[in-house]
């Protein structure tokens, strides 16, 4: 598409954009020439609709005062798609992908289980293109979740705790075979991963085709992200190491546990080796069959653990250090490349996915220690000063 062009062109600057930044007097420093070059050109021509801005996110470059020295850590920053997440991708596929095989016929309702991300792409798709949409998700993920689910016009059906990931995806395979409706199969639709092969795999490659690429890590929900750019990854810069973290807690992939499936692909039951753990949107109580599919294919050269509670100190650092504001997700897959960075060869570079924004966590333990009223130093700001004093 055309808008896809133009954006490519703007993060590749020609020596015409070079020299009209070198015009601003600024340091001939790479950085400056790309960014200044880029400001104020705009877009692109308009877009048609709201999924045409989906996908093609920048790389940023981690500081070190994160990033270990003698290292290179690049963020690929998936919050810039239109409603904040990776997910984007996975639903215009899946929508997409139906729409042409004549599996989702105009006006018939859309289901789907998801711990929210996937929800709320799902939703915008659907009021994009004038579907009812119907989410399951389970009791524990973020409220806010649910607004924005609700705000973009689908009914959200939250289902029991004690049902875990396996419930709720129970619950929308009832509900579609009940009424007639399209279940989006996030767990196990081949559109899920091609996508990401498609687009998320070569921007990665392409942007960093000036750069080597010694690590590319990623976390998995679903595994399309892993299974998909990781494909195109090993194809295209075949010395590139892939990092697979998952949670600690919940190491399912570690177990070596195999997911017992329906006759769909989708889980049996709850597996064996899951626990409750506090990165939203990852790993859920069973072996995707998306994942599943990738790691069979042996794309990841590390299985990294995270420990509780990095993701969320780690999305923190990366807020306070960077500006650079992720979900718990997010901290999480840039603690595995911290690591990794750590024992990796002096000159290593590596790109790290951060799947989501912050914001959708303000109910969670990425904001517990936030307060929303002034503390004493702050008091002691508005003191200083005789006006307007909003004491406690």
């Amino acid at each position: 598409p055309k808008h896809k062009a133009a954006k490519q062109k703007q993060a590749n600057p020609s020596p015409k954009d070079d020299d009209t930044a070198l015009n601003l007097n600024l340091p001939p420093s790479p950085s400056n020439i790309k960014t200044m070059a880029n400001r104020g050109k705009g877009y692109g021509p308009p877009l048609n609709n709201i999924s045409e801005a989906v996908g093609n996110t920048p790389l940023v470059k981690i500081s070190d005062r994160i990033c270990p020295p003698g290292r290179t850590i690049y963020a690929k920053c998936e919050y810039f798609n239109p409603c904040a997440s990776v997910k984007d991708r996975l639903a215009l596929a899946i929508i997409e992908a139906a729409e042409k095989d004549g599996s989702l016929k105009p006006g018939q309702t859309v289901v789907e289980a998801t711990s929210g991300n996937t929800g709320i792409a799902v939703a915008m798709m659907c009021a994009q293109r004038g579907y009812p949409c119907v989410i399951t998700m389970a009791e524990p993920f973020s409220i806010e979740r649910r607004k924005l689910m609700r705000m973009l016009g689908a009914k959200v059906v939250v289902t029991p705790k004690a049902g875990k990931g396996t419930g709720m995806v129970e619950k929308a395979r009832e509900l579609a075979e009940l009424n007639g409706w399209f279940l989006c199969h996030q767990f196990e639709t081949d559109a899920n991963w091609k996508f990401h092969y498609e687009t998320t795999g070569p921007e990665i490659v392409n942007d960093m085709a000036n750069l080597k690429l010694d690590y590319w890590v990623t976390g998995y929900g679903t595994g399309g992200t892993f299974h998909g750019a990781g494909k195109y990854i090993k194809e295209h810069s075949p010395n590139t190491k892939i990092i697979l973290a998952e949670p600690g807690a919940a190491a399912i992939v570690g177990s070596g546990i195999k997911t017992e499936r329906n006759a769909d692909g989708s889980p049996q039951a709850s597996h064996p080796a899951f626990q409750s753990h506090p990165i939203q949107g990852w790993t859920p109580d069973f072996i995707p069959l998306v994942l599943e599919k990738g790691l069979d294919l042996n794309l990841h050269d590390e299985l990294v653990n995270i420990p509780d509670g990095a993701g969320v100190s780690m999305a923190q650092s990366l807020a306070k250090n960077e500006g650079i504001l992720t979900g718990i997700s997010g901290g999480a897959t840039m603690w595995a490349a911290v690591e990794t960075a750590k024992h990796a060869p002096e000159g290593s570079v590596l790109v790290a996915m951060l799947p989501d924004t912050g914001e959708r966590y303000l109910s969670t333990p990425l904001f517990a220690s936030i307060s929303a009223e002034m503390n004493e130093e702050e008091l002691a700001i508005a003191r200083s000063t005789p006006s307007w004093i909003l004491e406690p």
